[in-house]
């Protein structure tokens, strides 16, 4: 049995927001030893979004949410999905896993349920002064470090056109379940994988399904040759010898060859190259677009009444437009001299978690990768928590280490506001990993 480390008292540490991010980020603290830290987070439960919550105005998955990347490539790394899980696992099934980590890594003493952080400010002695709200909550506590994982989907992203709608409108994040639209038009706005999962749902129950968009998606079968999509592109980047432009050639060669031309299913054509935009894998919808069940539409132009124009002059009616456009990254509890840039752009955070000026806050999970955001949380949650610890260096030229991190992405991503946080999931890892590293070494 392993002899657990010394505890290191004196370091208070603040973790806001216990889905997978935070659970990770606290199993990583307390392994370096340091206990005096406590996790908030707002709801009932650990789990964060992947607890199924009827509420509409609490954002979580819907009623039949199934993760898109294989389980292989979603588990933590030192806790294996159980073995007759699926490729793709149900969000009843993530939620059981994370439940089941959290027991592995005693995390349950640590963490506070229904408390919200209601602002963290930092101090003039450099601690943070945190407000909380809730059931026996103390009001107020003071801590030496603040580690950040509550996420990038809170803020919902509604974009605004001319005229109004008279129908029913709703965000992604406030859709539950296909029910409620029985029998009605229904237009889902978007092309990722949130839109496309609500067209292909809705398409069961409602008497019309159009999706609008507004330019050219890459859309992937989540399955390809046997297996899951995002191994078949782990197998191909494990061989170090293959150029990435090489990869991207093939992967885009064999995804033409496997689906065919975009205008067999209506849609348009990507403008963007393969990873240079984030990829909606689902099988679903293509199928769906090409026996009509969902039907595509382009971009929209304006509302009159319950009437939606669309750029190449169709006007049609519907009862209920659903937006899938993405979230608006925000902090709301945090004051803007802490998050001093545009959200809308990639964040100026080196390895897109340390601060350049606060040397004792972490943004933990704020990034998007082609692959699963917690497995790589938990490296850098390893990494802040090894720093804290003493035994990891902050880097003294991280002012340096931003800008070349800035200037050059994994790929030449697309400049939207979704893109400022995009990744390559596996040359993220080994950023991450060559940081890591760097620990034996100091």
């Amino acid at each position: 049995m392993t002899t657990p480390p010394p505890r290191q008292p004196g370091r208070r540490i603040c973790i806001v927001g216990a889905g997978p991010c935070g659970l990770a980020a606290l199993k990583n603290i307390l392994a370096a030893g340091l206990d005096d830290v406590v996790c908030y987070d707002e709801s009932y439960t650990i789990g964060g979004t992947w607890v199924f919550d009827e509420r509409a105005d609490r954002t979580s998955v819907y009623e039949t949410t199934h993760i898109i990347s294989s389980k292989a490539l979603s588990a933590f790394e030192d806790y294996p999905m159980p073995a007759d899980y699926p490729d793709f696992p149900s969000h009843q099934q993530m939620r059981a896993y994370f439940n089941q980590y959290a027991q592995r890594f005693d995390l349950m003493p640590y963490i506070r349920l229904r408390t919200r952080v209601l602002e963290a400010s930092l101090r003039p002695d450099g601690r943070w002064l945190v407000n909380l709200a809730g059931p026996g909550s103390p009001g107020e506590e003071e801590f030496d470090h603040l580690i950040l994982c509550s996420g990038h989907l809170r803020e919902p992203h509604l974009p605004a056109y001319p005229g109004a709608f008279a129908g029913e409108m709703l965000h992604s994040c406030a859709y539950k379940r296909a029910d409620p639209f029985r029998n009605k038009r229904v237009l889902v706005v978007g092309g990722g994988n949130s839109a496309c999962d609500l067209a292909v749902e809705l398409s069961r129950s409602a008497s019309q399904t159009c999706i609008s968009l507004r330019r050219g998606y890459h859309i992937v079968p989540k399955v390809m040759f046997g297996r899951p999509v995002d191994m078949l592109y782990a197998r191909l980047r494990e061989r170090r010898w293959l150029p990435r432009r090489l990869i991207r050639r093939l992967m885009a060669r064999l995804l033409r060859l496997g689906m065919g031309p975009w205008s067999k299913y209506g849609l348009p054509e990507p403008k963007t190259p393969l990873f240079g935009m984030h990829p909606t894998l689902n099988s679903n919808i293509l199928a769906a677009l090409r026996d009509g069940t969902v039907e595509p539409r382009p971009g929209i132009d304006g509302f009159d009444g319950d009437d939606v124009h669309f750029r190449d002059g169709r006007v049609e009616t519907f009862d209920t437009v659903i937006w899938a456009t993405g979230f608006d990254i925000s902090f709301p509890f945090l004051p803007p001299s802490v998050v001093d840039w545009d959200t809308s752009r990639p964040p100026p955070l080196y390895l897109k978690m340390m601060h350049r000026r606060i040397a004792n806050v972490y943004f933990i999970g704020l990034f998007q990768p082609i692959g699963c955001i917690w497995r790589l949380a938990d490296h850098q949650s390893r990494i802040a928590a090894l720093q804290i610890a003493g035994k990891l260096q902050r880097p003294s030229n991280i002012e340096a280490r931003i800008a070349r991190e800035l200037k050059s992405p994994h790929w030449h991503f697309d400049q939207t506001p979704r893109h400022a946080v995009e990744v390559d999931y596996h040359d993220f890892r080994r950023d991450l990993m060559r940081e890591l590293a760097s620990a034996g070494r100091s």
